[in-house]
């Protein structure tokens, strides 16, 4: 065969150029997936079938061939919908084309392993932490974990071979040669490098391509499935504890949420080992620890009576059963794994909190995800899941995905840091992300304002939670005790916060306004999870998403497609400078209404987080509950920002079973046509819920209000303009 091979080579080179990949002859297979996005396959051109090493999976999809071949005789062109997409052989090219406009050009370099790709419009994605929001200029090593990049600021690198720009196009590097190699974005001719010790072969990769940046976004659900609905109370506050006194002060802190009327849903314990005395035995262990819980099931259902959800902290590295032993597509591993965890889930837990996992090849962390979302289902079949998770890959958020940044110092820089590392997970890697509010490690700079400026932007997250250590500084009304708390210094801590900054009455009540609003709009965000759950688009979404003129604007983000959030992130700051995209917006406190396609400044108390409604907005807001599942006899509030034509949906489910899966869910489409003035509500589904039984209509900024006794019916409401 040694000999015969150039023989051929020769001959077809007389008609053809064979296709050559690495200096090796290969087969290159186009497939469509979708309307708007197609699959590269190169393999060798002996393989049989197209097969994936073991740390990398393959997509179960439909697959229309576009083209395949092993050779060409000239560049050729295929149609792709609207695209064409242009093939050369030498070097091997492919360049996607919208008529005249080049949209992007994939060409493997010299070496046949370079893979180089255009970055000549901004660029987002890449996982979570790294360098930049527009991640153009950086090099990004796919060598990722806890102390990859600036961890002070910017926490754990969960590093993902996933691009997408404004420019129309996204790149999904399913598998590549050397898969922990390095993208370097410093040119706009940027280049995937391989790490030259592993296999050239096989190749794998998903092109996507829309104009419309939400399709965009969408399609990489497509490709690697859409996150399951999560259940309504992880859309709630949830409190972190870590080293903990006694019995009575886990009653204790559970006791004063309800007390000082503080919405909370649920209690995570931090395992014993990363703290002196936490919920169980140590590293390693899923028993309690009877000295903080003597009676674990009586103590569970106390908190449960509470109506509060337990989350357990578990931490099982380095080998045993987070090791590799867990298989890539699952299997029995999966069962062995989760069967640990059935004592402690049988007394009463509810969700769990795995840590580490940065040592996990890249299936084992999608199958970890896997394992406590299926592991749980097989005890409480009809009961959704929730874990949240430090690390990842491509694939977790059909598992849930909910992950959290790492471990940062609390400082400024970090808080700022910690908007664009946001929004790059949340198109990127899963679309549920949140922080460790307030920052893990202390500092001197962890300040009550620093706190509340965190806790403000936390609001704005898919997952509102307290973490870190001096955690009683973590409790809403940790400001005012006059103590720091336990503080675990370890001996490298920066700095500590200033004991004297721990008499401030005035940061109780601050907090305690960013928690009802984050429950006021439980109606609104739960609608923006089950979008995330059906179209991919993320809760947390870039300005580019509406606003061409403003796509590297990484410090302000849309919650859902009419909110604008702008958090302040800087010390001592009174007042926010940022970008309202074009169109009519009004401020939410006060319900003036400005006009966008410029940069405004507003001031911002210490008590104000700036956000903004888009014209044409009907906002949802629910009544303040203590926690999801409470029942209410008041009604639900939609708020009428006229200005534009509008259209909201509510989406509405029993908030944790599945039967949503059969059928059992309900719609309200509220329809705002602002030249009628008419609010036309009508509802469509198979589910009946209790609430709401009357729906108060108000409209900013005239002061209008009407109630309705609602019965499911539609009905309209006529608004007369204000004279």
């Amino acid at each position: 065969m040694k000999t015969l091979l150039p023989f051929l080579l020769a001959c077809t080179s007389l008609s053809a150029a064979m296709l050559q990949h690495a200096g090796e002859p290969v087969t290159m297979t186009l497939s469509e997936v979708s309307e708007n996005t197609f699959e590269v396959r190169l393999q060798r051109a002996a393989a049989t079938d197209f097969k994936l090493p073991a740390d990398a999976s393959l997509p179960d999809l439909p697959r229309k061939i576009l083209w395949q071949g092993a050779s060409l005789d000239s560049p050729s062109k295929i149609d792709f919908g609207i695209y064409q997409i242009h093939i050369s052989p030498t070097p091997l090219t492919l360049e996607i084309r919208r008529g005249e406009k080049s949209i992007q050009t994939l060409r493997w370099q010299a070496d046949g392993k370079t893979l180089s790709f255009r970055t000549d419009t901004p660029t987002f994605g890449l996982g979570g932490g790294g360098p930049g929001f527009d991640r153009r200029g950086n090099v990004f090593s796919m060598k990722d974990g806890w102390g990859a990049y600036k961890r002070e600021t910017h926490g754990s690198r969960v590093a993902i071979p996933y691009l997408i720009s404004p420019g129309g196009w996204s790149l999904f590097f399913n598998h590549l040669p050397g898969q922990l190699g390095e993208f370097d974005l410093t040119n706009s001719a940027s280049e995937y490098r391989p790490d030259a010790s592993q296999d050239a072969l096989p190749v794998n990769l998903f092109v996507s391509l829309a104009d419309d940046p939400r399709l965009l976004v969408g399609e990489r659900g497509k490709i690697e499935g859409n996150a399951p609905l999560p259940p309504r109370w992880a859309l709630g506050y949830m409190q972190s504890h870590r080293t903990l006194a006694s019995a009575e002060q886990v009653r204790e802190v559970a006791q004063t949420f309800r007390d000082h009327q503080l919405p909370c849903d649920a209690l995570i314990y931090l395992g014993t080992g990363y703290c002196p005395a936490g919920w169980n035995r140590g590293h390693g262990s899923l028993d309690f620890n009877n000295d903080i819980f003597p009676e674990p099931r009586k103590m569970l259902d106390d908190l449960h009576r509470l109506h509060f959800k337990v989350v357990l902290h578990a931490n099982q590295a380095p080998a045993g059963l987070h090791g590799t032993t867990i298989a890539p597509d699952g299997g029995d591993s999966i069962g062995s794994y989760w069967e640990s965890h059935l004592p402690a889930f049988s007394t009463g837990a509810d969700a769990w909190w795995p840590d580490d996992g940065d040592e996990l090849s890249t299936n084992a962390r999608v199958a970890r995800h896997r394992a406590y979302q299926l592991g749980p289902q097989r005890e409480r079949p009809d009961e959704r899941p929730w874990s949240l998770h430090r690390t990842g890959y491509l694939g977790v958020q059909k598992f849930g995905g909910w992950m959290w940044s790492g471990d940062p110092f609390s400082l400024w820089e970090t808080l700022q840091a910690q908007v664009a590392v946001g929004l790059n997970h949340s198109i990127s890697l899963s679309p549920f992300w949140g922080s460790d509010t307030g920052g893990f490690i202390p500092t001197a700079e962890l300040t009550s304002e620093l706190y509340v400026r965190w806790f403000q932007f936390s609001c704005f997250t898919p997952s509102f939670r307290s973490h870190g250590r001096a955690w009683q500084l973590r409790l809403p009304w940790g400001w005012n005790t006059g103590t720091l708390g336990p503080i675990e210094d370890d001996g490298h801590f920066p700095g500590l916060p200033v004991v004297e900054d721990t008499f401030n009455p005035g940061i109780e009540p601050i907090c305690k306004k960013y928690l009802h609003l984050r429950y006021q709009l439980l109606s609104y965000n739960y609608t923006l999870a089950h979008e995330a759950s059906v179209t991919g688009v993320p809760m947390m979404r870039p300005l580019w998403m509406v606003d061409a003129t403003a796509p590297t604007r990484g410090d302000e983000f849309l919650w859902g497609q009419d909110l604008l959030v702008a958090p302040v992130v800087e010390k001592g700051a009174t007042s926010r400078t940022l970008w309202l995209p074009a169109g009519g917006w009004y401020d939410f406190w006060t319900g003036t209404r400005v006009e966008g396609g410029r940069e405004i400044t507003r001031p911002a108390d210490l008590a104000t987080l700036p956000i903004y409604v888009r014209a044409g907005a009907i906002l949802p807001l629910d009544p303040v509950r203590q926690f999801t599942a409470e029942e209410s006899e008041k009604p639900l509030t939609l708020r009428v920002f006229p200005g534009n034509d509008g259209h909201t949906t509510l989406y509405q489910d029993d908030g944790s079973s599945f039967a949503y899966r059969d059928g059992a869910s309900r719609t309200l489409h509220v329809k705002w046509n602002d030249q009628a003035r008419t609010l036309r509500v009508e509802a469509t589904g198979n589910f009946t819920p209790t609430w709401p039984s009357a729906i108060r209509v108000e409209c900013d900024p005239q002061g209008f209000t009407q109630e309705v006794v609602w019965d499911g019916k539609p009905f309209e409401i006529h608004i007369p303009a204000k004279q």
